[in-house]
């Protein structure tokens, strides 16, 4: 059963390309159905930049609202993160995923706490 997070944010896809390090894992992408010869058939779909994706709380981008689904980017690491916060300019509400994401932005940059 997919797993409904707390908090998502929809981004246009043409937002997450701009990270250096983006790489898309489209076979997860939604399938869309389509009518092939008479007989409505599950087919992949192929992303554009003005697709919406939905970055999560755990700053995975999933092509669904569920965590746990669909999951086009799940390399998430302190880079990943400064840019969500500071390019994308993603605030999610005060919780224990933000402090565990500050904790670790600390970390890398040399600071333990």
């Amino acid at each position: 059963m997919a797993t409904l997070g707390k908090h998502c944010k929809a981004y246009p896809l043409k937002l997450f390309r701009q990270y250096p390090e983006w790489s898309e894992n489209l076979t997860n992408a939604r399938k869309i159905r389509s009518e092939i010869d008479g007989e409505i058939v599950e087919v992949e779909r192929e992303l554009s930049d003005s697709d919406y994706l939905y970055l999560q709380e755990n700053f995975t981008v999933t092509d669904s609202i569920f965590v746990d689904e669909n999951i086009i980017f799940s390399q998430v690491s302190a880079a990943w993160i400064d840019f969500c916060l500071d390019v994308l300019g993603v605030q999610f509400p005060t919780g224990e995923s933000v402090k565990t994401i500050e904790k670790s932005r600390g970390q890398e940059n040399g600071k333990t706490g």
